[in-house]
């Protein structure tokens, strides 16, 4: 069990209290559920866009309902993995910060052996889902398990671990495509790229929330490296983002429908950046949550370019 070194307010802790897990479920499964993120599903969602970007984008037509709902559960299980593992990797750390300071792992409700076994049993899940689709998808995503494992140890040594999370979190995007089509050309390879930099945005906002207790626990972000400068290498990432995004439809040879969403998807990432105050946390988060509607964005005008 881990030893408490801080008391810190409920009120600083990234765990929200009275939600349905402290209402619906036992108080032996609590823990881990907290520990799999299951009630901020935000990250999952930014998970889960890129694999209905890659798959919608390869659908000739309306996208099969039943495999998005498999790509939803992989989702869930893999982003609960990831959050398994980087607990994990950083579970003194987060005993140091307020912010994480009640997360299960570093609080002492659930043991390191606790821990590990729960990451098995999501992998395993997370591998029988991947075996419903093609052979090469299935190759295609477990070659994904060397970014998620690596990722979690990044922040010790670069101040770019968010470039990591993009190279992990749009691995999707090429799974998706894949999953239908069983291979890869350029299209979902530009999606792949446009994800990174979009991922490499976000993340950064999200990061500005940390900076000050990333410094006194010596970790290292793309928030600390850019500082007072984020807001135009945010512009830069996001207009990459939106370029590569473009290259995919074209190279798709996507409808209007798409070109519409993805210039609403543009003022979307302008109205991100202008009123982004990086001295405010509340503002970072909302702003970094803001980006599963652009996600939204994107996939609609796909999705309506495909079928219409």
């Amino acid at each position: 069990m881990s030893q408490k070194t801080v008391n810190p307010s409920e009120e600083f802790s990234d765990i929200p209290r009275g939600t349905w897990i402290d209402k619906f479920l036992p108080k032996i499964v609590r823990p881990y559920c907290r520990l799999a993120r299951l009630d901020r599903p935000i990250g999952t969602w930014l998970l889960l866009i890129p694999c209905w970007w890659g798959f919608a984008l390869a659908s000739p037509s309306w996208p099969d309902w039943r495999m998005g709902s498999l790509f939803a559960l992989g989702a869930v299980l893999m982003r609960g993995a990831g959050c398994t593992l980087n607990d994990l990797a950083d579970r003194h750390f987060d005993a140091k910060v307020a912010r994480t300071y009640n997360r299960p792992l570093a609080n002492g409700d659930i043991s390191v052996v606790g821990g590990v076994i729960f990451l098995g049993v999501q992998l395993i899940l997370a591998l029988l889902v991947l075996v419903q689709f093609n052979s090469f998808a299935i190759k295609l995503g477990v070659t994904s398990i060397l970014l998620v494992f690596i990722y979690p140890f990044m922040k010790r040594f670069t101040y770019w671990p968010q470039f990591w999370l993009g190279l992990t979190f749009n691995w999707g995007a090429l799974l998706g495509w894949s999953a239908v089509r069983g291979e890869l050309s350029l299209a979902p390879w530009f999606l792949y790229i446009a994800g990174v930099f979009w991922t490499l945005g976000y993340d950064t906002i999200y990061a500005h929330q940390d900076k000050e207790d990333d410094l006194f626990v010596g970790v290292k972000s793309s928030a600390l490296a850019l500082g007072s400068s984020t807001k135009p290498w945010l512009i830069l990432f996001y207009m990459v983002a939106i370029f590569m995004l473009g290259a995919g439809g074209y190279q798709a040879e996507l409808r209007w429908q798409f070109w519409v969403c993805l210039f609403i998807g543009a003022l979307h990432f302008c109205w991100q950046v202008n009123s982004l105050d990086i001295h405010n946390p509340s503002n970072c988060l909302s702003k970094f949550k803001s980006n599963r509607d652009f996600g939204f964005i994107i996939l609609a005008g796909i999705v309506a370019a495909q079928f219409l």
